[in-house]
């Protein structure tokens, strides 16, 4: 799968393909029925399939004092598709002039310059300035500049139609289970390890620290975790258990989220590897201790009950 920023960028080879369109948020079970639709559509077409993107995301642009939590960040985003079958994913600028777009203005966008040979989108796709059009201004404008339209209908796990903003309310309740159900995997975030203060490291849990940079995160807390992705040795460790907290670190005036990661019984270098935390259980609230020595008897606690509930698989899945 490759990567193509912008139009721009655009090859000959990479017109004509068909395209699923979205913010795709989660890669949810929702997105993975549309991406496996567009791919079905694609090879019975003899055309590439492509998912269409934008970043920043739109509601980013709409709303930039108080966008809604993403799920997943651009990389994570990337990595849950790359082994999809998709054959490239075409990621947009979401400019101010993109977001002023009519309804026959992006029409033309798909059509002239992108040429699509097809489109798949969601039931509740809509499109063009302050979401002027949806399905059958698609279909009309399909008929006009020559390519096939597939609307799907929700999918829904359980009754519950599954959507990014479901998984973020279940994700603020801590209901890690029902969000798991709903992504259709364990929600988990993605990142390079970075320098951090090395506080945990001289109180006896030293973490892997990841930056959530832009991100915002309907999460926070102490949690029990899995840790994939380390390397040592020049080779792939098998899934670590760990716990980790995601907050703001209020005992040392900690400023913005971080997500630190103590993974238990290892020993090596992390700086600079890309790590997976995936989330199985919380804990409790993030606190703000008065001494060093008090958050060091809560770490151990917080240490305790996590490796007690990953060694339980029962346990770890409620």
């Amino acid at each position: 799968m490759i990567l193509i920023r912008g139009i721009a960028n655009l090859r000959p080879e990479h017109r004509g393909a068909v395209v699923t369109i979205g913010t795709f948020d989660g890669v949810h079970c929702g997105h993975r029925a549309l991406i496996a639709e567009a791919i079905a559509v694609a090879r019975r077409m003899g055309r590439p399939a492509h998912m269409l993107t934008f970043e920043p995301t739109p509601r980013e642009m709409i709303f930039p004092e108080n966008p809604p939590p993403r799920l997943t960040s651009f990389r994570e985003r990337w990595r849950a598709i790359e082994g999809s079958g998709l054959d490239a994913l075409c990621v947009l600028p979401f400019t101010r002039t993109l977001r002023g777009f009519s309804g026959p203005q992006f029409l033309a966008l798909l059509g002239r310059d992108l040429q699509v040979g097809g489109v798949v989108v969601g039931h509740d796709f809509k499109f063009g300035s302050g979401g002027e059009s949806s399905g059958p201004q698609l279909h009309a404008g399909a008929a006009a500049h020559g390519f096939e339209v597939t609307i799907m209908e929700p999918i829904r796990i359980g009754g519950e139609r599954v959507s990014s903003s479901a998984i973020r309310d279940a994700l603020a309740r801590h209901e890690l289970s029902h969000a798991a159900r709903l992504l259709g995997r364990p929600y988990s975030m993605r990142g390079r390890v970075v320098v951090g203060q090395q506080l945990g490291r001289t109180l006896g849990y030293p973490t892997a620290n990841l930056r959530l940079e832009r991100r915002r995160t309907p999460l926070a807390g102490i949690f029990a975790v899995r840790v994939h992705g380390i390397v040592q040795d020049g080779r792939r460790l098998p899934a670590r258990d760990g716990v980790a907290s995601l907050g703001t670190r209020p005992t040392v005036d900690g400023v913005g989220m971080l997500l630190e990661a103590h993974v238990f019984d290892f020993s090596g270098n992390l700086y600079g590897q890309e790590l997976e935390v995936e989330f199985v259980q919380r804990l409790r609230d993030e606190l703000k201790f008065d001494s060093l020595d008090a958050l060091t008897v809560q770490m151990n606690r917080d240490a305790e009950a996590a490796r007690g509930i990953l060694a339980n698989p029962v346990s770890a899945s409620i």
